[in-house]
């Protein structure tokens, strides 16, 4: 189990959407230099290399010098771990959905109305 200081980079490099955006070209298009990443950001490269650099930090990417370019690459270890550390909270609230889903299955779908005051003995 990774240490708290671990989890808490990955989840603060998760917490920023330009981050998550990046993971995600990553994992769907492969590894990729830089300047193919900054075509997808209205920002200027230093700001991106700034989002990359908390990624690698935290383990969620890796870089490796081809030339002149860096190519960065989508790690896998650390989310795995991310998923690992929120199973316990799926199960849990997959269990409790399932308990109101058969607690409601045994209401009836139509309530019978109310006796009146004057009707009731």
């Amino acid at each position: 189990m990774p240490s708290a200081t671990d989890q808490d980079r990955v989840f603060a490099a998760l917490a920023n959407a330009t981050r998550r955006e990046l993971l995600r070209l990553l994992r769907d298009d492969g590894p990729q230099p830089v300047r193919a990443l900054a075509e997808h950001f209205a920002m200027s490269r230093p700001s991106l290399s700034e989002h990359l650099k908390v990624l690698r930090e935290a383990g969620l990417v890796s870089e490796r010098r081809a030339g002149r370019q860096r190519i960065y690459r989508l790690e896998a270890a650390p989310l795995c771990e991310v998923q690992d550390w929120l199973g316990p909270y799926e199960r849990f609230w997959r269990a409790r959905l399932a308990s109101l889903g058969e607690l409601l299955d045994r209401i009836p779908d139509e309530i019978p109305h109310a006796i009146p005051r004057e009707e009731a003995p």
